[in-house]
């Protein structure tokens, strides 16, 4: 039978459905929802892959509150879900609290590191693929200045902007990368009508490619943007059908990828530390029927070889989160 999930109540008390495999694994999705069109929407992906590939069930939940993260995490072990995945960095602080009452069940992080003997934490070299998206901004440009948006003021965030305008100075040394986030509470993942506002303001500022980094309220970035007639950057999951020949590429983070080989894992996933980056497909750039025309075969020359010098390590890209500094854009 299916498994299904849901809370109830103020106790936000987990109900089973009756007979539902103990050996199920399962997907919580941070806030913002799976059908963010963004990074959660990437994970539900990767298990409904999985699903239709071995006709398997999986159990998921989307939390509402912070409030809810351990007890969905505590929830699901004490039902035998095996493994448990959480999209996002804000379940390390939860996982870290309940990770150690069950030593028999495996968690998979993404995008944080927790580091516990039943833990499989898997994290992106972000600011690898954001550079390739960056160096496509910067030959794209017409008017030399080009925008980021990002979502919630973290360094994660960061990591995303700071390698993404080095990627634009790679492309165009005379170009001016305009930075802002949308705020510094969860809230600034879900904001569209924040990141229209960011957007209007970098606009009016010269910007014609602007690369969203914020989750849901990247939506709101890409629509207008595509209103106003400049370029977007789509994050996580391929977002250049969302306005068709506006959007110029996506940064693909695959957390599909991540979620997918967790469940195909199923109660062997590797505990430890998992890093994804250009080198082994863990992150890069979208090009299908929506975006070809607005890459030429110079701008893709250009952009795959520097793909395959972060492969082969004779280019690396500062990463932000090493040392919480960016040498080529101001915050």
């Amino acid at each position: 039978m299916t498994f299904m999930t849901k809370f109830l109540g103020a106790t936000a008390a987990l109900a089973l459905s009756a007979g539902a495999a103990l050996a199920d694994p399962a997907l919580i999705f941070d806030l913002g929802g799976k059908f963010d069109k963004s990074f959660n929407e990437s994970a539900f992906n990767g298990a409904q892959r999985w699903a239709e590939e071995t006709g398997g069930e999986f159990a998921e939940f989307e939390i509402q509150s912070d409030a809810q993260r351990e007890q969905a995490i505590r929830r699901f072990a004490e039902a035998g879900n095996n493994p448990i995945v959480m999209a996002g960095f804000s379940w390390a602080t939860p996982l870290s609290a309940a990770a150690g009452d069950y030593p028999d069940t495996k968690f998979v992080i993404i995008d944080m590191v927790v580091d516990a003997p039943n833990v499989r934490s898997i994290v992106f070299n972000e600011h690898e693929g954001s550079y390739l998206v960056g160096m496509l901004a910067g030959m794209a440009s017409e008017s030399g200045t080009v925008g980021f948006i990002g979502g919630m003021d973290i360094p994660l965030i960061r990591k995303f902007a700071c390698g993404y305008a080095e990627g634009v100075l790679a492309a165009n040394a005379d170009a001016t990368v305009i930075a802002n986030m949308t705020g510094t509470t969860p809230a600034a993942w879900n904001d569209p009508v924040k990141g229209s506002e960011l957007t209007q303001a970098q606009i009016s500022q010269g910007a014609d490619v602007v690369y969203a980094a914020a989750g849901g309220t990247g939506v709101g970035v890409l629509q207008t943007a595509a209103d106003q007639e400049i370029l977007s950057i789509g994050v996580d999951s391929n977002q250049n059908y969302l306005h068709s020949g506006q959007v110029l590429t996506s940064m693909m983070k695959r957390v599909d990828n991540a979620v997918f080989e967790s469940f195909t894992a199923g109660t062997d996933v590797e505990p430890g530390f998992n890093v994804m980056g250009v080198a082994n497909g863990g992150v890069g750039f979208a090009l299908d029927e929506h975006n070809e025309s607005l890459i030429s075969e110079d701008m893709l020359t250009a952009v795959n070889a520097a793909a395959t010098s972060i492969s082969d390590g004779s280019l690396v890209v500062h990463d932000y989160m090493s040392d919480e500094t960016c040498p080529v854009l101001d915050f």
